[in-house]
């Protein structure tokens, strides 16, 4: 009976990992970029200058801007420059109808003296962290598709656990240039170095949407009003409507410095206002998500506009509020500094890398049976063509999008959909590339040219960059040492790749032979 159970587990943890695989290595990797998704975007925009300013002056400069420019808004939105995000962002809503939404228009000031930045228009890094649960579907398709990966990613992670019995001994143990015995080793090793991160940043995927893929129990207590359970769980500001009599908006730093005061030195991040210029013009101050690790899902500070008066300060987070803000917390990562933020970057590297090599070790085993006729299946080759797609051909369209946004002229109309464009076109090319050239050969051809294009992004950097800032900005160089440095890493991998497809192959010994597979001889 133990021996069928596992024999069922490592059933399970082989197909769910195969039929899923490629889509989990996409949200995997994406998911990656984007603990650095502000570091990406700053890149993305270099024409947003990276100095040392004060929020307090920042803020000043916003308020004046907006007081010049949208006074007869029905909303104003702020956010203030920090170390990752160097840009004074500022947003105006028109005036709100009854059952009409405004329109939004954003601008980016430089922090220093208020003025306008004519920065090119970029998704960004948020391009990836949108990628990463929406898929670049329609809502909530994307995101149906991506939370029943993550299901199954689970699945697979404990009937991993279940399967190799040995995992732990199995974790000390590498043998190099054993070709399927390698991979496995290293699937094992990155399985196990970072096991508790797997089944952390799984789980919590799962904690974030479970009011969407679990809401039986809303929709029992609430009979049907998932809009009341929302109101009650995150209340909102109910602030007073606009009473059409005219009110002068007082100076924002001194509530904002009330606020840090009531969250004992909390980091401000988003200031709205409502009515501005209105007798009933209200400001909220909202906490930034990055003071803590339980994430707070309302944490505001509401005052009266032109008189500067106390008017609401949200409660403290209710027990379960404050647990789903943990595991959000915990998965999202904003609350970590830099060297925490570059463990999340490498263990969600390994995750990644754990993927992949699942879904070269499955295909491996299968074409030894094909080995001497040198004839795969039809299947094979497809799956074969799927890998090479979904890994190296992914790498490529992530480069093809960051030179998307320095070859795209900056004033061009709708730039920004079209690198987004220029990433999925290279990804789709990389998928007829794969169908027409054999296996190692469209490796090593992919991973080469996406090295490449990674090597050369310092350079491009410099050559495109606009004038002053090439070289003057440390997140700038960071982005291009880190691109410098994934360039070698490719071309190192496709230089094995290379190496290993003109190395003939040893003879085996006679226990090593292959021989006919069977669900036992994967499980051990």
């Amino acid at each position: 009976m133990k021996e069928g159970f596992r024999q069922s587990m490592a059933w399970l943890h082989t197909w769910s990992g195969l039929v899923f695989g490629w889509l989990l290595f996409a949200i995997f990797f994406t998911g990656t970029l984007s603990y650095f998704k502000a570091e990406i975007s700053h890149w993305m925009q270099p024409e947003v200058p990276a100095r040392a300013v004060s929020t307090d002056s920042s803020l000043a400069l916003a308020q004046g801007y907006l007081q010049q420019h949208a006074s007869g808004a029905g909303r104003w939105f702020i956010n203030l420059p920090d170390a990752r995000e160097p840009a004074l962002s500022v947003m105006r809503q028109g005036p709100v109808k009854p059952g009409e939404r405004g329109a939004f228009t954003e601008k980016l000031l430089d922090p220093a003296t208020g003025s306008e930045i004519q920065a090119r228009d970029t998704r960004g890094g948020e391009f990836f962290y949108r990628f990463h649960f929406q898929l670049q579907m329609p809502h909530p398709w994307g995101r149906w598709l991506a939370t029943s990966a993550a299901m199954v990613m689970f699945v697979a992670l404990i009937s991993g656990i279940i399967t190799h019995k040995k995992i732990f001994k199995d974790f000390f143990t590498f043998r190099p240039r054993k070709g399927q015995r390698s991979w496995l080793d290293g699937h094992n090793a990155v399985g196990v170095l970072v096991l508790p991160f797997h089944l952390m940043i799984t789980y919590s995927s799962l904690v974030i949407f479970m009011t969407m893929v679990m809401p039986a129990s809303i929709l029992t207590a609430y009979d049907g009003d998932t809009r009341a359970f929302f109101n009650e769980a995150f209340p909102g500001t109910n602030n007073a409507p606009a009473s059409g009599k005219p009110g002068v908006l007082m100076p924002m730093g001194p509530m904002v410095e009330q606020a840090r005061q009531q969250w004992s030195g909390g980091h401000i991040g988003r200031i709205a206002v409502n009515n501005p210029g209105d007798e009933n013009a209200s400001v909220n101050v909202f906490r930034h998500s990055a003071d803590r690790v339980v994430h707070d899902f309302g944490s505001v500070i509401s005052f009266n506009g032109v008189t500067g008066e106390l008017l609401r300060v949200s409660p403290e987070q209710s027990l379960p509020t404050a647990i789903a803000g943990s595991f959000y917390g915990l998965h999202m990562g904003v609350f970590a500094g830099p060297v925490l933020r570059w463990l999340y970057f490498i263990c969600g590297l390994a995750g990644t890398a754990m993927i992949g090599t699942g879904l070269v070790i499955w295909l491996g085993k299968r074409q030894l049976k094909h080995a001497k006729s040198g004839v795969m299946p039809f299947e094979l080759r497809l799956v074969e063509v799927l890998n090479i797609a979904s890994m190296s051909g992914l790498v490529l369209a992530v480069a093809a999008f960051f030179w998307a946004n320095r070859l795209l002229p900056a004033g061009f109309a709708e730039r920004a959909d079209w690198e987004v464009n220029s990433f999925f076109m290279v990804w789709g090319l990389s998928l007829v590339h794969a169908a027409v050239r054999r296996g190692r050969r469209a490796w090593v051809e992919q991973l080469g040219l996406a090295a490449l294009l990674f090597a050369a992004v310092p350079l491009l950097d410099l050559l495109t960059a606009p004038a002053g800032l090439a070289g003057s900005d440390w997140m700038l160089a960071g982005f291009d040492l880190t691109c410098l440095g994934s360039g070698v890493f490719l071309a190192w991998a496709a230089w094995k790749m290379q190496r290993s497809s003109h190395s003939k192959p040893s003879p085996q010994p006679r226990a090593e032979r292959p021989r006919p597979l069977t669900l036992k001889n994967e499980v051990n």
